[in-house]
């Protein structure tokens, strides 16, 4: 284990932890201002996760596996507000966004023209899938899917749209099952997107760079 992950891991446990309390109590319209407990240990633990297995799966020039991590730890707030708050807060997704349209240049994972590609066709395919199954995509998922579609580009956009829904689907039968929410509970997809994101760039052979070149 390089010293890289062991620095992602920690420090983005305490990102997880922060986020999570940032979301209790901010924007304060309708923060619930809850102690911490199940959902603090929850977030910090897979954002720790998280960083670390990008960190040991980047095969990428140092500067531009922190350059994903950045974007990640942003991913990380939206993720705990969505969760907490039910929204995404364009404070966050619009600077998020901008820096991925500057990055996509200079990105050595993805070529522009993929990045652009891969955003542009989630955005239409999310958008068609928010028309035609009410309730089940929020406008932010659809502002949130553009610097996602960048950082992964085409086609991988759609293994971590696929592994998304899927988490998002065995969530929300563990929570019927459970009782812990109805059939109209609204379930909030963005957290689902950021974890989507996380599983493409490990799983995908080539993205962070060739499998062979992760450190024994």
């Amino acid at each position: 284990m390089t010293p890289l992950v062991i620095a992602a891991a920690a420090a983005f446990a305490v990102i997880g932890g922060i986020a999570e309390r940032v979301a209790s109590v901010w924007p304060p319209d309708e923060a619930r201002r809850r102690p911490p407990g199940v959902r603090t240990a929850g977030l910090a633990l897979g954002a720790g996760l998280s960083a670390a297995a990008v960190a040991w799966r980047s095969a990428l020039p140092l500067w531009a596996t922190l350059v994903y991590l950045a974007f990640l730890a942003g991913m990380v707030f939206l993720s705990a507000t969505d969760l907490e708050q039910r929204r995404l807060p364009h404070i966050l997704l619009d600077p998020l966004i901008v820096a991925s349209l500057l990055f996509a240049p200079f990105n050595p994972a993805v070529k522009p023209l993929d990045a652009g590609i891969g955003a542009v066709v989630a955005l239409g395919f999310l958008g068609v899938t928010g028309l035609l199954v009410r309730g089940g995509i929020a406008l932010g998922d659809l502002y949130l899917i553009v610097p996602i579609g960048l950082l992964l580009g085409w086609p991988t956009i759609f293994t971590a749209i696929f592994l998304g829904a899927l988490l998002s689907a065995a969530v929300g039968i563990a929570l019927l099952v459970t009782r812990r929410a109805g059939m109209r509970s609204y379930i909030p997809f963005g957290p689902f997107l950021v974890a989507g994101l996380v599983l493409a760039l490990v799983w995908d052979p080539t993205l962070l760079g060739p499998l062979s070149a992760i450190p024994g």
